[in-house]
């Protein structure tokens, strides 16, 4: 059943070579100061470019989107020369990669944001259940509790969503060949989006209508830049029964996922976008996102599906077998496995991920992890 993973798939204006996806995993090591994307970066991102489809790490779209030390940007014209790097790099190797542009809102502390100053949201509501990675020196950093945000005006709003058009802009300059705007995990789109982080009164705020303007205004915009075949959007619905809000990732459980996220689909129709990413719960004994959830996702949306979130071969198989998704993301054994396509054409065992070295640092942990075949080239040396 493997070989669906290796069909090619149209994505937009793109041809797929395989359904193989890396999804973006930040790994903060950006140079400083300027978070601005390198060589280094370069190196990473060609190792895994035999992905059928590339997105990148979280690209902040604005000084006052950071939430994590060593995170880089996509606003200043040395983090478009940054990237350059890496689009080379991965175009070399028939590689097809998107910029990811990410705003965290209010998961941010004051040593992040510009100025010193409180970060912003739709609505001063502190982020909790989280934390956030600042700078304590360099190459020093330390987790802290975010800092309580203030609400964004209303032409503030506007703004924002100007300046992510803004990021998509310098992305085509960067050379990807597109974006996908981050609207998951607790981030801008999803406070606007939730009834626990948006409690205001204007039009971006109350009804499930007026909490999804600030997505179609995003997507709308950045649509105007790079065309909506050039597009893609991340959600992270979360299905749970349970109480245990801690591993929510800042407890955006919505009373009605169901409905809440198929609407924000019809949006992304509207529009016409390339895909949906759809990011599952990946901790152990996580709920199961719904069959009857994913169903009403294939119905609403006629782009392309991507999932991720602890998949095996054989999982993501037998979802595309399903015609429920059209290509699949495997992070953390990408992260691990640079030739991860070919161990799983082939099926070749995976090397294990060393947690340790997943956020920070240099080639240790980033571009160190070796192939199958050179393996097997040191184990005939030795041997």
């Amino acid at each position: 059943m493997r070989k669906n993973l290796f069909q090619p798939l149209k994505l937009g204006r793109y041809e797929l070579t395989n359904r193989i996806a890396l999804p973006p995993l930040t790994r903060c090591r950006s140079t400083q100061p300027g978070n601005i994307a390198n060589e280094l970066m370069a190196s990473y991102y060609r190792q895994r470019s035999s992905a059928g489809f590339m997105v990148t790490e979280g690209t902040v779209t604005e000084p006052r989107g950071r939430g994590y030390a060593w995170t880089p940007g996509i606003y200043t014209p040395e983090q478009v020369e940054g990237w350059k790097k890496v689009t080379k790099a991965v175009h070399e190797e028939g590689g097809i990669i998107f910029a990811q542009l990410w705003h965290v809102g209010r998961v941010s502390h004051t040593a992040l944001q510009p100025n010193g100053d409180a970060p912003v949201g739709p609505s001063a509501i502190t982020a909790n259940q989280v934390k956030v990675f600042i700078p304590t020196g360099p190459g020093e950093g330390a987790l802290a509790e975010p800092t309580a945000p203030r609400a964004l005006s209303n032409s503030e709003v506007k703004d924002v969503v100007k300046l992510y058009a803004d990021a998509a802009r310098n992305a085509l300059d960067a050379g990807f060949d597109g974006v996908e705007i981050h609207g998951a995990n607790g981030y801008l789109p999803n406070q606007f989006l939730s009834i626990h982080t948006n409690h205001r009164d204007d039009e971006y705020g109350g009804s499930l209508e007026n909490r999804l303007r600030f997505l179609s205004e995003v997507v709308e915009a950045v649509a105007a830049v790079v065309g909506p075949d050039r597009m893609g959007v991340r959600f992270a619905p979360l299905f749970t029964s349970t109480d245990d809000n801690t591993r929510t990732y800042l407890g955006l459980v919505e009373d009605d996922p169901h409905t809440t996220y198929i609407e924000a689909i019809k949006v992304l129709e509207k529009v016409g976008i390339a895909y949906v990413s759809l990011a599952e719960a990946d901790w152990e004994n996580a709920p199961e996102m719904p069959e009857d959830f994913r169903r009403a996702v294939r119905q609403t949306f006629s782009g392309s599906i991507m999932y991720a979130g602890k998949y095996t071969a054989e999982k993501a198989a037998q979802i595309i077998e399903n015609e429920l998704a059209d290509l699949v993301g495997f992070g953390r054994p990408f992260i691990a496995n640079p030739d991860l396509p070919e161990r799983i054409a082939n099926r070749w065992p995976w090397n294990e991920l060393n947690p340790a070295t997943l956020y920070g640092g240099a080639e240790e942990g980033y571009t160190d992890y070796p192939t199958y075949t050179s393996q097997q080239d040191i184990s005939l040396a030795v041997g």
